[in-house]
């Protein structure tokens, strides 16, 4: 007898790169049970095959991680908040950023203490606007794991903290406080653009779940919310208004536009016996309907799920970037090891100076959002753009 599998879909807030979500869909695979579990950064969807296991189990694991799960309609408010924050976080950090960056590479600009001054332009962009990334290394730390925040992290802290030591010796010609602001505020501009693509990416489910009604007028007057319908409530709609649900028309003629179904651009008329789609619009006259599926059964409902489903399914080839995207942190970091021991033996005097900087640019060059990102956002912008257009993967 073939083992009977159940699908659960979590919504997972708190991924900063492609490195958390394979790390959650690795943590989900192992738990007992799970036939495959699929963990999309681009629309911080979970997809989870299991046979018959509590959904609370896999709340507790991605929660154990450090991240937390959410209701699908709380994501948009999430990435909206984060968005904002980033937005003001790069804003502070650019406008001091800038003359500490001027300073230390014009020559003509420097002047006596020039050091102290960049040092103390410097070190709020650290602390204030680089601390996104600091609370999440730290966070993925208690919980033995790393991401490309630890790499953010670890390189920026490293030439605030060379810099500091150097500055209180006098050797104003190997600081690097610079180096620490431009790496922060050029990846929080690259997060608060990441975050605008998703949102934009994301936009034609919110688009597809605009074009349903929001109440519905019943035939003894009142006026619901669509989500109050019962199958088999009677409801009237008005010329140019929307059809609330899937129905039958009981009484009226008209002309209704069903392109967002069919693709005809000529609206069909629609008399007694013939069946609507909820979502279409009402051209010529009033009708009234018997409603025949409401909220998750109706046509538009399931054209938004196929769209998410779509938008949240892996091609073959991340599968490989997962795997890399795992391990690659790690092999980042002890490859900015091996580069520091090697300047050490063998790099031209100053070494450890030289050493540094050659080990802290591994760091931070290092980012693997982009092989994260790069297909699932391709997916949701195609499958979107498709939506749109009326057409369904």
């Amino acid at each position: 007898m073939a083992t009977i599998t159940e699908r659960s879909d979590l919504t997972v807030v708190g991924m900063t790169c492609g490195g958390c979500a394979a790390k959650v869909q690795s943590a989900l695979a192992d738990v007992d049970g799970v036939v495959d579990a699929q963990v999309n950064f681009a629309t911080a969807r979970a997809t989870v095959r299991h046979e018959g296991r509590d959904e609370a189990a896999f709340i507790a694991v991605i929660e154990g991680l450090g991240y937390s799960v959410r209701d699908a309609a709380d994501l948009e408010a999430a990435e909206q908040a984060r968005s904002d924050d980033l937005k003001r976080r790069f804003l502070f950090s650019a406008v001091l950023t800038v003359p500490a960056m001027a300073i230390s590479m014009i020559m003509p600009l420097r002047f006596d203490g020039w050091a102290w001054v960049v040092g103390a332009l410097v070190t709020p962009v650290v602390f204030w606007s680089g601390a996104v990334f600091h609370r999440a290394t730290w966070a993925n730390l208690r919980h033995r794991t790393t991401t490309m925040d630890t790499l953010v992290t670890i390189g920026t802290l490293s030439a605030w903290s060379w810099s500091s030591v150097e500055l209180l010796r006098g050797a104003e010609g190997h600081i690097y406080f610079e180096t620490a602001a431009v790496i922060i505020t050029l990846i929080l501009l690259g997060k608060w653009i990441e975050t605008a693509a998703k949102r934009r990416s994301g936009a034609a489910i919110r688009a597809l779940a605009d074009l349903g009604a929001v109440t519905a007028q019943l035939v003894d007057g009142r006026r619901i919310e669509v989500d109050a319908l019962q199958v088999g409530d009677r409801f009237i709609v008005k010329r140019g208004g929307k059809i609330p649900a899937d129905g039958i028309v009981i009484d009226g003629r008209a002309a209704v536009d069903a392109s967002m179904v069919s693709g005809e651009p000529v609206p069909v008329e629609k008399t007694e016996g013939v069946t609507v789609v909820g979502g279409t619009v009402n051209g010529t006259g009033a009708l009234t309907f018997r409603a025949g599926k409401v909220g998750a059964d109706t046509m538009l409902a399931q054209i938004i799920r196929m769209v998410e489903q779509a938008q949240g399914a892996k091609l073959p080839i991340q599968g490989l970037v997962d795997r890399i995207t795992l391990w690659f942190v790690p092999a980042v970091m002890a490859l900015a090891a091996l580069t520091v021991l090697v300047w050490l033996l063998f790099g031209p005097s100053p070494a450890l100076s030289y050493a540094f900087v050659a080990g802290v640019s591994v760091l931070i060059i290092a980012c693997p959002c982009a092989m994260g990102l790069a297909t699932p956002t391709s997916i949701m912008v195609g499958t979107g753009r498709a939506a749109e257009n009326g057409v369904l993967f």
